[in-house]
């Protein structure tokens, strides 16, 4: 497995927003996050939650729920510091909450120019388990080292409606919704006993091969097994023989590109978008590679 760290540094350098350069440095150790939240303030709304295309293919200035998830992503790689703006986030998603506590896919935009159009076209009144689900795990990796986030009303709602809305499942979900109700469940499993047989169940959707085509999306468009269980040690993990992850594994350091980057297989929408995305790919895959322990 030859990854060429130098080459991502290159790639960084030259086409990441400041936002993935700063998480990439505080990956390798080579800054604090003192930067890094100066950074993802850039993209903050004074209402707590964050836009401004956070989210790269949500171009709107106003806070929404698809950004909020990138937020906690950063807010969970400083750990073990905590930042206000965790909370503060969570205050905001709480006052979006619908009654049921979920999340709508997306809120009301001012502005659609360069903004992929499931984001642009979303229901704003009803919940989506595939924005909830996703925001609730990126924010239960955040509650790992801050209580203040952990005991939030807002986690706890959006946990129970997960939960609930998991449950009610009829029929084989969405790739998206797959995917991200697997990796909820994976955050949930060690304090909600339910998770367990919720993750077995869902597991029965999941090919052995872990490649799952996206409906609606690109003719390449696939998720892959460490979209579903990316690290070691989880429940999740325990969904995909080690020889599948170790495919997959080989595959993502096969996909660095001459530049030093990755891509992304998803439908591009708008040149800002395309090149941000791979930016924050790029900080995914070195992750997740070094996760693994093959970085």
């Amino acid at each position: 497995m030859n990854v060429n760290l130098q080459a991502v540094a290159g790639f960084m350098a030259t086409h990441a927003r400041i936002l993935d350069r700063r998480r990439f440095h505080l990956l390798l150790g080579e800054t604090g996050p003192a930067p890094v939240l100066d950074a993802l303030d850039a993209y903050r709304n004074p209402d707590g939650g964050y836009g401004w295309g956070l989210e790269p293919d949500l171009r709107a200035p106003e806070s929404q729920p698809g950004a909020a998830l990138h937020a906690f992503e950063v807010l969970e790689e400083i750990a073990p510091e905590t930042a206000p703006q965790a909370v503060a986030l969570c205050d905001w998603l709480e006052s979006v909450t619908l009654p049921d506590g979920g999340l709508p896919f997306a809120l009301p935009l001012s502005l659609a120019d360069g903004t992929a159009p499931w984001w642009a076209g979303a229901a704003t009144t009803t919940s989506s388990l595939q924005i909830t689900a996703i925001s609730a795990a990126a924010a239960l990796g955040v509650a790992a080292h801050d209580p203040a986030v952990a005991a939030h009303p807002w986690l706890e709602r959006a946990t129970r409606y997960c939960l609930d809305a998991i449950e009610a499942l009829e029929e084989r979900p969405h790739a998206y919704v797959l995917s991200f109700a697997v990796r909820f469940l994976d955050a949930v499993h060690d304090t909600h006993p339910e998770a367990a047989g919720l993750l077995r169940r869902l597991a029965a959707d999941i090919p052995d091969d872990g490649r799952v085509p996206v409906e609606g999306g690109t003719e390449e468009e696939r998720l892959h097994p460490l979209d579903f269980a990316p690290y070691p040690g989880r429940p999740a993990r325990e969904l995909f023989a080690p020889e599948v992850i170790a495919a997959d594994l080989e595959r993502l350091a096969g996909t660095q590109q001459d530049d030093g980057g990755w891509v992304v297989d998803y439908a591009r929408i708008s040149p800002a978008g395309a090149l941000e995305w791979r930016g924050a790919a790029t900080v995914r895959a070195v992750q997740i590679l070094r996760g693994n322990g093959l970085l």
